[in-house]
């Protein structure tokens, strides 16, 4: 076994010499990009887990993430994907939503498994379980590594499927990322439904066109 497979596995060893069972990673995608939902996922892998190469998804390339993505969720004891909406980011603000889209998926672990701690990457989580947040944690733990990849991989489908709509965007290429072409995009066709209305760029426009 590959020391960085080992080495990403120390935080789940050490809960599992604590006796807890059920650990579940979770992590988000898409705090930055302008449009559409965040994405978050949890994760419950086998101890007997193994994928070569598997680390924080953003390290990945988008082939990379393509092939890992059925695999951890064919392979995995459960997993849980939770979607906030443009709308409700709007509402609570970024970090609010990540974490509230962390909690719906973690929900739906629990709902299959008796989930016993959660690993978190960075974001503090408040609730019934014991947990650990652990900074750049999805390229520490492999529970979290595989829900990075999960999250990330749902939310650039979402994405792909909004570029069938609106090929003229481009979103199959930014995913919705403050690009310069994005940019130039949204001043040539203006705003679709899904933009996220607090970002600045966006706040930018609509102030301009008012």
């Amino acid at each position: 076994m590959k020391k960085e497979i080992v080495d990403l596995w120390s935080y789940e060893r050490e809960l599992y010499c604590q006796g807890y069972q059920y650990i579940g990673g979770t992590d988000e995608a898409g705090r930055g990009p302008l449009i559409g939902p965040v994405v978050a996922a949890c994760c419950v892998l086998p101890k007997e887990f193994h994928l070569d190469g598997l680390t924080d998804s953003k390290k990945l390339s988008e082939k990379k993430r393509e092939q890992f993505f059925p695999y951890i969720k064919e392979h995995a004891i459960a997993y849980g994907v939770g979607i906030v909406s443009p709308e409700r980011i709007d509402e609570i603000n970024i970090y609010q939503a990540s974490k509230e889209a962390m909690m719906i998926a973690i929900e739906k672990v629990r709902k299959q498994i008796p989930l016993d701690y959660v690993l978190s990457d960075a974001m503090p989580l408040d609730f019934d379980l014991p947990s650990l947040p652990i900074i750049k944690g999805d390229a520490k733990s492999i529970s979290i590594a595989a829900a990075s990849v999960i999250a990330k991989v749902t939310r650039d489908h979402i994405l792909e499927e909004l570029d069938q709509e609106y090929p003229e965007y481009g979103f199959a290429k930014h995913k919705g990322y403050p690009t310069k072409a994005h940019l130039e995009a949204i001043q040539k066709y203006g705003l679709i439904p899904g933009y996220r209305k607090t970002y600045g760029p966006i706040k930018k426009v609509l102030e301009e066109r008012q």
